[in-house]
């Protein structure tokens, strides 16, 4: 009865917090350019709350729909110098530049801020990791400790993480916002273990996601090492899970310098199965970046070729 009484509660509380989330608007024209609608702390009963950033361009007007991108690491995107490292996407900028000029569609960027200390439990495909032997789990246990990674199986929380974008931070942006709400005006993106769980977003929910963006996808999972059995359990995976590609599209790409330099020779099984499942030049791309190494800083650079990918006229 007890436990009855306390599931009650609970739902009524998050029910209550659904309909009263309240949001800030961030003007600074020195700092980003358009405009911010910060949610301090979403609230959701899948995944730890946290922040969530709504930016739309200077001119955004209710009086058109907007195609929607939701992107993580959603600190990292805006303003360098709230950022750990003193980098940042500029996707503000880019954004609004290939939308004056005329390059893109309008689209909206949904920025979700990531925990440090729970990103990679968030951001593993489960999936992919269930399907492992025993035996493998544990040789990745201990590759795992030798990283600065916390790795518990127990924790993975990739499902519950898309859950939280799929089933309550969508409803929301399609509710309170001008925007289009099918999967061909509905994309994800992200960098490194971002890159994989937009991977996975797209495999998981088709019928939401019609585009996914995945820069730097990091296939070694946790670090690189002999014989790792990671990489080819996204591509098994991906082999049974991807999308139709006449109604889907999928970026990769990766440098060739620091971390970068260990998914290159992974890149061949990319395009082998992506091309097994009907995917062209016309619906996904595997970009090489000569001399560009794991950062904000080298994303930044060609985060236009991704955007015009997804959402180009």
């Amino acid at each position: 009865m007890n436990k009855l009484l306390y599931l009650f509660l609970f739902l009524t509380s998050y029910c209550v917090a659904q309909n009263n989330i309240e949001s800030r608007k961030l003007v600074d024209k020195e700092k980003f350019e358009g405009i911010i609608h910060r949610i301090d702390s979403f609230p959701t009963k899948y995944i730890a709350t946290r922040t969530v950033d709504i930016w739309v361009p200077e001119n955004y007007s209710k009086n058109k729909k907007y195609s929607v991108l939701y992107m993580h690491d959603g600190q990292m995107l805006f303003d360098a110098s709230t950022t750990w490292n003193k980098q940042e996407w500029m996707i503000d900028e880019v954004a609004t530049k290939l939308m004056t000029t005329q390059k893109t569609t309008d689209f909206i960027v949904v920025a979700i801020w990531n925990i440090p200390k729970l990103r990679h439990m968030d951001l593993y495909p489960k999936k992919p990791y269930e399907s492992l032997s025993i035996e493998t789990k544990e040789k990745i246990k201990t590759e795992a400790q030798k990283t600065q990674f916390s790795f518990d199986d127990t924790k993975i929380n990739s499902d519950n993480y898309l859950k939280f974008i799929v089933k309550e931070l969508k409803p929301y942006i399609d509710s309170n916002f001008s925007v289009y709400t099918d999967a061909n005006h509905t994309a994800i993106m992200g960098s490194s273990m971002g890159g994989l769980i937009s991977m996975y977003a797209i495999c998981e929910y088709p019928k939401v996601f019609g585009k996914a963006a995945c820069l730097s996808t990091h296939w070694v999972g946790f670090r690189d090492f002999e014989n790792n059995p990671i990489p080819e359990s996204f591509f098994t995976y991906m082999q049974k899970k991807l999308p139709n590609p006449k109604n889907h599209k999928i970026y990769f790409d990766y440098g060739t310098e620091t971390l970068d330099k260990s998914y290159i020779q992974y890149e061949y099984r990319v395009d082998q199965v992506l091309q097994s499942k009907g995917y062209t030049n016309t619906n996904y791309t595997n970009l090489k970046f000569e001399g560009e190494n794991h950062s904000e800083a080298s994303w930044q650079k060609r985060i236009d070729i991704p955007l015009q990918f997804m959402f180009g006229k």
